[in-house]
């Protein structure tokens, strides 16, 4: 079964609010950027996640500090900056207000 294009596009502009929202709370390495996006059944796959990691870093939207790994190389570990903050509640503000519209025209 094949998806809408139109709901493709959609999902696909929802990937930088959902990964600003994934490091909002606490800092995680790229991996697990990608497991919570799956666990929340967001269709997102790492050839997509490291340029828009990238992006959102040279956008000054997310921040990273290297950590030692207890099995392997250092990780980049991402956090939010204030611009990204406020980045993800712009996004936030938006989506409610599409909501609304949605939920309220043509009742």
């Amino acid at each position: 079964m094949q998806a809408d294009p139109k709901l493709v596009a959609l999902r696909r502009g929802l990937l930088e609010p959902l990964v600003l929202a994934t490091v909002e709370s606490r800092q995680r390495y790229a991996a697990e950027i990608l497991a919570a996006l799956q666990e929340a059944h967001f269709p997102a796959q790492e050839g997509t996640l490291y340029p828009l990691l990238s992006k959102l870093r040279r956008d000054g939207l997310v921040q990273h500090e290297w950590r030692e790994s207890p099995s392997g190389p250092p990780r980049k570990y991402f956090s939010l900056t204030g611009a990204g903050t406020a980045q993800l509640a712009a996004f936030r503000g938006y989506w409610n207000e599409l909501t609304h519209m949605i939920n309220t025209i043509g009742r």
